[in-house]
């Protein structure tokens, strides 16, 4: 094999390969529902443009994208609808859990917030914040972007109950 050739020769395995094509083609589900939405949106916008320096989408169909971005408070009402679009979405799938509502149900302790995404679809990254300003997204995304590329995989056992059980105490 001469020098040439050599030059333009690339070894690589193919978990690497695989790793690289999915942390670039990141296409996240438009998932907005409150005001970490907003930072969501201004994350995507001229300011910032997050989205577009890393490569990334916005798909309105759960079935076109991989990565769900949980931006605000669930209730409980919405986790039901919340489960299904997660379980429309082609694998391999991961999860930002963006903002202290959605992380843990935020200044919400009531009957009707559910109290963490995580009890409805498994979360790879949390972002902090109240909301989070988008360089904390940025970096969210920056983070799952390492995950993805070393191959690491949180435990991805989904919650079996799509609605979680009320804790109901008894006067």
């Amino acid at each position: 094999m001469s020098d040439k050739q050599r030059q333009n020769l690339i070894a690589s395995t193919r978990t690497a390969l695989f790793g690289w094509a999915r942390k670039s083609s990141l296409w996240p589900m438009t998932f907005g529902l409150a005001c970490c939405a907003i930072e969501m949106m201004a994350a995507s916008a001229a300011r910032f443009d997050i989205m577009e320096r890393s490569g990334m989408l916005f798909r309105a169909s759960p079935r076109q994208s991989d990565l769900m971005i949980v931006s605000g408070s669930v209730t409980l009402k919405m986790a039901p609808v919340l489960r299904r679009l997660y379980d429309q979405m082609p694998d391999p799938k991961w999860v930002i859990s963006m903002g202290s509502c959605a992380t843990a149900g935020g200044p919400y302790p009531t009957y009707s917030h559910l109290q963490g995404v995580d009890k409805v679809v498994p979360v790879d990254v949390y972002v902090p914040g109240c909301p989070p300003i988008p360089e904390a997204l940025f970096y969210g995304i920056l983070e799952l972007q390492r995950m993805i590329q070393r191959g690491d995989r949180q435990v991805k056992e989904s919650p079996v109950d799509p609605l979680p059980e009320l804790e109901t105490s008894a006067p």
